[in-house]
């Protein structure tokens, strides 16, 4: 079973072994525009694995579906999201050509007969090629001529537009892409002969990759809308990907330790790896869009448009050496890039250890000392168990000492913090819970036969039985969600945060003649009864979360699998929380109406929805520079409001705040702090307020028992 942080779909862990490098990339031969696209052959090998396939999905997945007309049809509407989205490539006429498949793809897949799947692809393939032609002959012929003073915008939002009845239709929207790009380079300052050179050598890149394709791209096109039918975590692996995702898996990574996605032309960073390079550079965040990759003090290579392990490739590289990156800052308004510099180095997840601190929280006139326990990830050294090392590290063993140490130290309470944990070890889920719990039922599991198995915490005793809250967010996933949940159930702690990733499937690997197969097999339950899988957890109390739920999530995963609830199993609840709960967040409420950082938070999260909303981008040159200062301006206003209620110094302009940043990083890598005021994790300190706030309604509570008993 895999229990490693969420499988996105179309992601590829950046773990960079030193095998491949960008020397290793194929000279990539010259493509003429209109050169005809030589259709791609389905083999006889491909056949044999899709029947192979179809039969471990129909008898071995979780949730049972059977091969038919109904199927078939959701397939092929996947495929058409999977391959044009934007509805940019194909014309409506294709559309109707391929709707001849709508009730035939079943059959198609029960003999293993891939022409179907062939047929859609190099369609697919030849508009794309008529695409990129005619972007090359605008840039030879017309684009050095646009004008960026004229009134007219470009569609962001596809999605749902309808499919083009001619080419003339999708040439007047690309030439608005090109534009779009052109401006977004102009606003970047680059000169426009460096302009047209720099997209012309984007596309003829991007065209001379399409005429490489091999029967494996199609193939794995097309069989992962089949797999996503069933549920998006269940994937078909190519012998090429299924190197990349047994390194992901691996214990031992190099690299930046990011997880990336295609979205789009786009390179796009989902997660980092904690206490990965790029983690600890802090030049990287997710969302960040990667449009150049350099090696060292090389010239950058543009990669807008290349496929994702092409990507890969050229960021891997030997350990200690630098990789230049090219990003898209997320929180840019899309035309203003960076380059920023990360050394590959080697990353061990074991090694991702849990960590602890003291934090001093004000209690009227008293100071409270609240322990807080970092666990970016459950890890286990399972070699280390095998070979019965005494000194194995796991995130229980580690975590039972860091109590230990908290405990002498004298702390009045403890935080777990599970934010951005991805989850990892079932087992150490499991092992954790019984440090805070009675023994009992930590988690239940239930297969694809309706079976249902209870996971229990065996050790009658408390390691931390004193008041604690568990701190969670958005990309809590899986074990972080199944320790969560059961402190939660158990009444034994507070959670609070931003509703977890909701990840509560099981995945197992199966071998395929050609590739392999990753299969959703169970679903975890709470103890309580209710799925993990799709809402996740909910905490007690709810933080802003800058999170868009829409996109990042289980339920932002088209085809997840629904949440439902099974019988409880039996437990005994404590129910330390609950009779607290309304005074807790009326408290937390107060408090937080008048906190700069969470009216920060507020007025962030409302700017960031403004400019998701935006559905158009206004090609006039002198319209995009208004709308650029003024989301500047406003950006500026929320930073410099927060710094003047905490008496910081204010900002004159967004650079200030970029080069003050940089001055910080240089100063903590010299070990000469120039901050004298380090700023606090707000969220954190709320957490230990929320904390305080609970200890002392209980102190009240008691002391009222004892004199009621008295």
């Amino acid at each position: 079973m895999l229990f490693r942080s969420p499988q996105i779909l179309r992601l590829i862990l950046v773990s960079l072994f030193t095998l491949a490098s960008a020397s290793s990339l194929a000279t990539v031969e010259e493509i003429k525009p209109g050169t005809p696209f030589t259709p791609l052959q389905p083999t006889r090998e491909l056949s044999m694995t899709t029947q192979q396939i179809m039969n471990n999905l129909l008898r071995g997945h979780y949730e049972k579906q059977r091969l038919n007309d109904q199927l078939s049809s959701r397939i092929l509407d996947i495929v058409y999201e999977d391959i044009d989205s934007s509805r940019s490539y194909l014309l409506q006429s294709d559309i109707v050509d391929f709707e001849k498949y709508r009730y035939r793809l079943d059959e198609a897949l029960s003999r293993g007969d891939m022409a179907p799947a062939f047929n859609i692809y190099n369609r697919l393939q030849e508009r794309i090629s008529e695409r990129l032609s005619y972007l090359l002959n605008e840039l030879n012929e017309h684009a050095a001529d646009y004008k960026f003073d004229v009134d007219e915008s470009l569609d962001l939002d596809r999605e749902n537009s309808p499919w083009a009845s001619t080419s003339a239709e999708l040439d007047d929207l690309w030439r608005k892409r090109l534009k779009n790009s052109i401006l977004n380079l102009k606003m970047a300052g680059k000169e426009k002969d460096a302009i047209i050179e720099l997209l012309k050598k984007r596309y003829q890149n991007q065209l001379n990759r399409i005429y490489q394709s091999k029967p494996e791209d199609a193939y794995q096109t097309f069989m992962n809308s089949v797999t996503r039918a069933f549920d998006p975590h269940t994937q078909y692996f190519s012998p090429r990907n299924t190197e990349n995702f047994n390194i992901n898996m691996s214990l031992s990574l190099q690299g930046i330790g990011a997880v990336l996605q295609t979205e789009d032309e786009h390179t796009k960073v989902v997660s980092l790896v904690p206490g990965g390079p790029a983690s600890e550079a802090g030049n990287l965040q997710p969302a960040d869009k990667i449009v150049a990759v350099g090696q060292g003090d090389d010239e950058l290579v543009d990669v807008i448009g290349w496929r994702l392990d092409e990507v890969v490739d050229l960021i891997r590289g030997p350990k200690g050496s630098t990789v230049r990156l090219e990003i898209l800052p997320a929180n840019s308004t899309g035309s203003e890039s960076k380059t920023i510099a990360i050394v590959r180095d080697e990353v061990k997840l074991e090694e991702q250890s849990a960590q602890k601190e003291v934090i001093e929280v004000k209690d009227g006139d008293t100071t409270r000392k609240i322990g807080v326990i970092d666990i970016p990830t459950f890890y286990i050294d399972f070699q280390g168990r095998m070979e019965n090392k005494p000194d194995y590290r796991s995130t229980t063993r580690d975590v039972s000492r860091l109590i230990r140490e908290l405990k002498e130290e004298g702390i009045d309470g403890l935080i777990i913090d599970l934010r951005n944990n991805g989850g990892g070890s079932l087992e150490e889920a499991v092992n954790l819970t019984g440090l805070f719990i009675p023994q009992g039922p930590v988690v239940q599991v239930r297969n694809i036969t309706g079976r249902v198995e209870t996971l229990d915490d065996l050790d009658p005793n408390m390691l931390y039985g004193g008041p604690m809250t568990v701190l969670v967010n958005r990309l809590s996933a899986s074990a972080s969600e199944i320790f969560a949940g059961a402190i939660q159930d158990y009444g034994r702690g507070l959670i609070v945060g931003g509703q977890t990733f909701g990840k509560g499937t099981v995945q197992s690997l199966r071998p395929l003649r050609h590739g392999q197969l990753k299969i959703t097999q169970a679903k975890f339950y709470r103890v309580s009864g209710d799925s993990t899988q799709h809402q996740g957890v909910i905490p007690d109390i709810l933080y802003p979360s800058l999170f868009d739920k829409e996109k990042i999530g289980e339920s932002a995963l088209e085809e997840a699998l629904p949440w439902d609830t099974i019988r409880p199993a039996e437990f005994t609840r404590e129910d330390l929380v609950s009779p607290d709960l309304s005074l807790l967040r009326e408290q937390h409420q107060k408090r937080i109406e008048h906190n700069p950082d969470f009216r920060f938070l507020r007025e962030q999260k409302a700017l960031i929805e403004q400019l998701r909303d935006q559905t158009q981008v206004s090609l006039n040159e002198k319209t995009r520079e208004q709308e650029r200062q003024q989301n500047d301006d406003k950006r500026l206003q929320i930073e410099n409001e927060r710094r003047k209620a905490k008496g910081l110094e204010l900002l004159s302009s967004l650079d200030e705040e970029t080069k003050k940043e940089e001055e910080k990083e240089t100063s903590e890598e010299t070990g000469i702090s120039k901050d004298t005021d380090p700023e606090e994790d707000a969220l954190l300190m709320e957490t230990g307020h929320i904390l305080v706030d609970y200890i002392n309604i209980e102190a009240t509570r008691m002391t009222a028992q004892r004199q009621k008993a008295s």
